[in-house]
């Protein structure tokens, strides 16, 4: 037979602290509970799907925030009255608005880095054509880091593929710099 849930078994700060990881164990207490099998699973799926809410809205917030640094990057003739400084500083602060709730989700952001570059540069290339995979550079902690700081634009598309010790990650890669957009038949 199922045993009730003790409040202890949840670390009750952890609710406070780190939501997602929460989320995660919660549901899987559930699980195990005395509720009828259909209702715990219920209830564990509704607890893990908002643990996997927070998860997609960090992953979309990451790729909106990198999709303006490439454009920043790629065009600093429109910097100037352009909307982008203002969408990056928000994008910072609602990813670490979401870290702060839920540590746990950084590791998950530092994996899913190279995804969020990809869709980063596929929906920049409606104004700058860049390639279709855009690969972040290898410390990627780091450079989650330093895409959630507050005082770091890249001056060039090199500099969102720097590693930390300054080197670029692939110093051959054709990603350094975007493709020129041709239109209507000119170059």
């Amino acid at each position: 037979m199922k045993r009730a849930i003790a409040r202890e078994e949840v670390e009750e700060s952890l609710y406070d602290s780190d939501f997602y990881e929460w989320t995660k164990r919660v549901s899987g207490a559930i699980r195990d509970s005395g509720l009828s099998d259909a209702d715990a699973e219920h209830v564990a799926e509704e607890i893990a799907d908002i643990g996997k809410r927070d998860r997609r809205e960090l992953r979309s917030r990451m790729t909106v925030l990198v999709m303006h640094l490439m454009k920043w990057a790629a065009q600093p003739e429109k910097r100037v009255g352009s909307t982008w400084k203002a969408t990056i500083q928000q994008q910072r602060n609602q990813v670490a608005d979401l870290l702060e709730d839920s540590p746990s989700l950084r590791v998950i952001l530092v994996n899913e880095l190279p995804v969020v570059y990809g869709r980063a540069a596929r929906l920049a290339d409606e104004t700058v054509q860049f390639p279709s995979i855009v690969k972040p550079p290898g410390g990627r902690a780091a450079q989650v880091d330093r895409l959630l700081s507050d005082t770091w634009f890249p001056e060039t598309i090199a500099d969102l593929l720097r590693t930390d010790s300054g080197r670029n990650a692939d110093a051959s890669s054709r990603f350094m710099q975007p493709r020129a957009r041709v239109r209507d038949g000119a170059a």
